[in-house]
């Protein structure tokens, strides 16, 4: 397919919007972010690339820049999962472009996710890598459960509050997200291996449309949702939105051509599949409302939603403006409250493991105190790692609720798979390889299969979640001596009170082995 972007930038990037607002934010978020501060995401998704730039004007959050370029990222996704080079390239000239506005503003307001593809790519590929240096700024991939919690935020957000169940359906370039919600609450959410670009590929990649093309893909589609098809229906949902550029593409057409006066309709998803044969080929699609660059993936994300409407029983959907992008924005101003979703999820996580909560916060409170003495030897003062500790001191036991032999590797992996409202997929690595690594041997392997940028601080970490664990062992409510703890090097110094350590001759004897493993992972631990 040809694809103006790869020739000329220019003319895959929108013009730049005039300023407009989202939806006022709750007043106790607000407080976050003061009146001029802004914040900026980024949405690489497969389709798309997305850049949204708002700050905080009188409890609203003002949109003061939007950029969008289709990159179709997911059409040079190859059958090992790496990436045609001729893709990459695209997509980091506009990385590039988007990085260019990005460059002065502060880490801690920028947030960059990329989605089904980048979930895809091989590690070895080093595409994330090359992608974070174009744009400037770390890119968090974000599994599909969490994207659909994402866009529901978004949605939410846009929508008039209600009680009202809400049926919320997002296309993308390699997946179709699929959410039930109430209020600003997710509570169904399922992320299907569909999307405009994919089934494109699959189905229409020679340019031809026939009725017979037309009816594979559907039933593909029907298929991908089949699964989920009961779960959603009895879900009680009473209105249905879409949101994503496909979505849209497709109501922009029906009411222009007059099959729908408000939203998209069964009916009118039904006359335009019948153009869509007449035309014959995607190159051939001349519909009011249907830019040239949307063409060569149109069928195919008519193909996912009609599948949508036939599995769900849609009969009618509104379409929203907001989507994954707007829903980082909210989640980072509530971020910057303090109502981080993380703190919940593994507090709900613990209370289903039926975890020991009063010692992982004793086993807590020792982690962070060592930390504080650390941060400047050891270089760990990044906002983001005493967070990370403290959450795994309190699910560092969660294992225990499988099998007390080799628990931790039973925590490692619940964390790893689980599905973890607010954490990326990055940080899940991380934490599964923390709990992994707070006992026994030292996972070096579980450390180097970290992306690079985190293998350093991780294994540092891990070391001081170790020495907590250690001096907590006896689970004890009552206080122990908080040691000094210093660095020389990767060589840690810990000093106990005069004559404690020979009072505790069993924490001597777990002291003197634990310094045997951790020499082993190429540590040093010396006390006294």
């Amino acid at each position: 397919m040809a694809d103006p972007a790869a020739t000329d930038p220019s003319a895959a990037a929108t013009a730049q919007l005039a300023p407009d607002s989202l939806p006022a934010v709750a007043p106790e978020v607000a407080r976050a972010v003061d009146a001029g501060d802004t914040l900026a995401t980024v949405d690489l998704g497969s389709n798309s690339f997305h850049l949204l730039v708002a700050r905080l004007d009188g409890g609203t959050l003002q949109v003061i820049d939007r950029h969008k370029e289709m990159v179709r990222l997911g059409e040079g996704l190859t059958s090992d999962k790496h990436l045609r080079e001729d893709v990459a390239e695209r997509a980091l000239a506009c990385l590039e472009r988007m990085g260019q506005r990005l460059k002065d503003m502060p880490p801690k307001r920028v947030r960059a996710v990329g989605t089904n593809t980048l979930r895809q790519i091989r590690p070895e590929a080093h595409f994330v890598e090359r992608a974070e240096l174009a744009l400037g700024h770390p890119i968090e991939v974000i599994a599909g459960r969490e994207e659909a919690r994402l866009i529901y935020l978004g949605v939410s957000h846009g929508l008039a509050i209600g009680d009202e169940k809400r049926l919320v359906i997002d296309i993308g370039g390699g997946s179709t997200e699929v959410i039930v919600g109430q209020g600003f609450q997710p509570t169904l959410r399922e992320s299907l291996h569909m999307g405009c670009v994919s089934m494109a590929r699959r189905f229409f990649g020679n340019d031809k449309i026939t009725a017979k093309q037309m009816d594979k893909a559907e039933l593909y589609g029907a298929l991908e949702v089949r699964p989920v098809r009961e779960l959603f229906r009895q879900s009680g949902w009473a209105t249905a939105t879409g949101s994503s550029g496909t979505i849209k593409s497709i109501a922009a057409v029906v009411m222009a051509e007059g099959w729908s006066e408000d939203g998209i309709t069964a009916e009118s998803l039904g006359r335009l599949r019948a153009a869509i044969l007449d035309a014959g080929k995607a190159s051939a699609l001349d519909f009011k409302g249907l830019s040239e660059r949307r063409r060569p993936v149109f069928a195919g994300g008519v193909a996912v939603l009609r599948a949508l409407f036939s599995s769900l029983a849609i009969e009618h959907m509104r379409v929203s403006d907001q989507a994954l992008r707007e829903g980082l924005i909210y989640e980072m101003v509530g971020r910057l409250e303090h109502e981080d979703v993380r703190e919940r999820t593994v507090a709900t996580f613990s209370r289903r493991f039926d975890v020991d909560q009063a010692h992982a916060a004793r086993v807590k409170e020792t982690a962070l105190h060592l930390l504080a003495q650390l941060r400047e030897p050891w270089q760990l003062s990044h906002p983001d790692y005493a967070p990370m500790l403290g959450w795994a001191a309190e699910l560092h036991e969660i294992g225990l609720a499988v099998s007390h032999s080799h628990y931790q590797k039973h925590g490692a992996y619940l964390i790893g798979n689980a599905d973890l409202s607010g954490f990326t997929r990055q940080e899940q690595q991380v934490l599964a390889a923390l709990i992994l690594g707070h006992r026994r041997k030292l996972p070096i392997d579980a450390f180097l299969q970290l992306p690079s940028s985190v293998r350093y601080c991780a294994r540092r970490l891990c070391v001081i979640l170790r020495l907590a664990v250690l001096l907590r062992r006896g689970r004890s409510p009552d206080g122990i001596p908080e040691p000094d703890l210093g660095a020389d090097g990767d060589t840690l110094l810990l000093r106990f009170p005069d004559g404690w350590l020979d009072q505790h001759p069993l924490t001597r004897l777990e002291l003197e082995e634990e310094a045997a493993r951790l020499l082993a992972g190429s540590f040093g631990l010396e006390f006294g």
